[in-house]
């Protein structure tokens, strides 16, 4: 009987430390906030000659942005500006990509995410560039 006992208990600690393994990650986003700054509107500023603050949208439209995962005209992907082999090529010139260059990609996407969604149009605290 104790040793089915243990055999349970223990399948129930698998399962709960699975479960827990498998909660999606929640975006950090003041980190969020400093690579959108200092990657993004720095790189948008250079190229377009202005900056795309993060409440020149609403959180719609951000979500949307990220989920067609078109960037500019579609030439590229959102997702690529988050690689770790984008940040490898900047991160000689900008010291956020070099900061977050081990932060694995997927985390880095959720931060910028959370970020938006906060400093959007219809946020909880709009934010321009600034």
């Amino acid at each position: 009987m104790k040793s089915k006992f243990g055999l349970n208990l223990m399948a129930l600690m698998l399962a709960a430390g699975a479960m827990s393994a498998a909660q999606a990650y929640d975006g950090d986003w003041k980190r969020g906030r400093i690579y959108y700054r200092q990657v993004c509107t720095t790189c948008h500023t250079a190229e377009l000659k202005k900056a795309i603050g993060p409440n020149d949208k609403t959180q719609a439209e951000w979500a949307a942005v990220f989920k067609t995962d078109k960037h500019g005209k579609g030439k590229d992907t959102v997702k690529h500006f988050f690689s770790k082999q984008y940040r490898d090529g900047i991160k000689a010139t900008n010291a956020a990509a070099a900061k977050f260059a081990a932060v694995p990609e997927n985390e880095l996407l959720e931060d910028v995410k959370a970020f938006l969604n906060k400093s959007a149009k219809d946020g909880d605290s709009p934010a321009g560039c600034s």
